[in-house]
């Protein structure tokens, strides 16, 4: 039973790196790579507050997690500051107050993450919120690419820009939310955002950007799983990271076509 629960644990974090590689596709064309690793960092308050009242991380994770992607979403829409600017007091605060609040002996986990065997029922949680994010990004991959690149052609065809870029926000932190469990609120953001580049430097059209970038996930994530199991460590996240940066650099000595 344990061992069927640890395969539950393995075949999630496989589902969650093609999640990853597509929604990272798109966050690395829409230019807001800084925006989505703060929202990965906004989960840090959460975790904290769940550590430190002993309810389930991913509650408290997530909940933060909506709030700064709705704050985030606002500040994109109505700030008269920088968006870099009003970013990076959101990222420095939530790190700041999520370090405060997680207990000591409970900050590492918090921050890089812990592997942790899966019930089917959590699972199945986890597979559902997958299958909604590739459905997500498949259904409007048109409207999100023609929003990317001729947002004035995109409204004239009838595109409201700020639902869409709202929606796209929510699924990236759903996203996020998926892979705290095993990434940690400082490293669920990088397995979205570095695949995503192997991709943008091998791929030459879309399809291919989000083919290569999803592959490159799923394959720091199978390394990571590999080499974590030999070293026997539960730091995966860190072990998934490099991976997926090895991955990155590996494909800079490859000649674009």
């Amino acid at each position: 039973m344990t061992g069927t629960y640890a395969a539950y644990s393995i075949g999630l974090a496989l589902l969650f790196a093609v999640a990853a590689g597509l929604v990272g596709s798109f966050a690395l064309m829409k230019r807001m790579m800084l925006a989505s690793d703060v929202i990965s960092h906004v989960a840090l308050p959460g975790l904290g507050l769940a550590f430190l009242l002993h309810f389930n991380p991913l509650l408290g994770g997530g909940s933060t997690l909506l709030l700064g992607t709705l704050l985030i979403w606002q500040l994109q829409k109505k700030t008269g500051f920088t968006n870099d600017a009003m970013i990076g007091v959101v990222f420095a605060t939530s790190v700041a107050i999520g370090a405060t609040l997680t207990p000591t002996e409970d900050l590492v986990e918090a921050l890089f993450g812990k592997f942790e065997r899966l019930s089917p029922y959590a699972f199945a949680i986890g597979a559902l919120a997958i299958i909604t994010i590739v459905i997500f990004i498949f259904y409007f991959k048109d409207q999100l690419t023609l929003a990317m690149f001729s947002p004035e052609l995109a409204a004239s065809a009838g595109i409201n820009l700020d639902r869409l870029n709202l929606y796209f926000l929510l699924v990236f932190s759903l996203t996020v939310l998926v892979g705290l469990r095993f990434m940690g609120g400082l490293l669920a953001g990088s397995l979205i955002i570095i695949p995503a580049t192997t991709g943008r430097r091998l791929g030459n059209n879309i399809s291919q950007f989000l083919l290569i970038s999803s592959i490159a996930s799923v394959t720091a994530v199978a390394v990571g799983f590999i080499t974590n199991s030999f070293l026997h460590t539960s730091q995966l996240g860190p072990v998934i990271v490099i991976t997926s940066a090895l991955l990155f650099f590996l494909g800079l000595l490859i000649p674009r076509k």
